[in-house]
Formats: structure tokens, C-alpha cells, sequence
């Protein structure tokens, strides 16, 4: 598949990428497309999975968590994860 042809998936949100694949996955579970389009929607698909991937990588990457003092006021961020 020509790489151009899902260059729009760089510029979706999360949301928008979510919608357009839960689209392609009722398309292609009702059996009812020919099988040359079907491939080009599943193709389509995986570049939409990869964006998402890749925007849920970097949201859990931005994600902290607050450190609390013995007396519980915050002090300061760390990781979510405690790297």
C-alpha cells in the first residue's frame, strides 16, 4: 500500500484514529466489502492501531505521580511507574 495514502493518520487524535478504526472493524466484520478493498481497509487499519499505539506510549509517558512529605503536602512528581 502507498504510504501516502494514510498520511492523514499522523494529524488525527487519539479520538478521531479510534473512531475511523472501530469504523474499518465493523466494515470488515460484516463481511460485506469486496476483497481488494477489504485489504486496503485493513492495511488502513494497522496504521491507524500504530498512531494510536504510539499516542497512548506518549500520554503514559507524560503521566506522574505526586510525591508527598511525612506532613502530606506534595513534594514534587515522579514517574507513574517508579522509574
Amino acid at each position: 500500500m502507498d504510504a501516502s495514502a494514510n498520511d492523514d493518520v499522523k494529524a488525527m487524535s487519539f479520538e478521531q484514529a479510534l473512531d475511523a478504526l472501530e469504523k474499518i472493524v465493523e466494515d470488515l466484520e460484516r463481511g460485506e466489502v469486496p476483497l481488494d478493498q477489504s485489504i486496503r481497509i485493513y492495511e488502513r487499519g494497522e496504521a491507524l492501531k500504530a498512531h494510536c499505539d504510539r499516542l497512548l506510549k506518549a500520554a503514559e509517558d507524560k503521566v506522574e505521580k505526586i510525591r508527598l512529605a511525612r506532613d502530606g503536602k506534595p513534594a514534587g512528581t515522579e514517574p507513574l511507574d517508579g522509574e
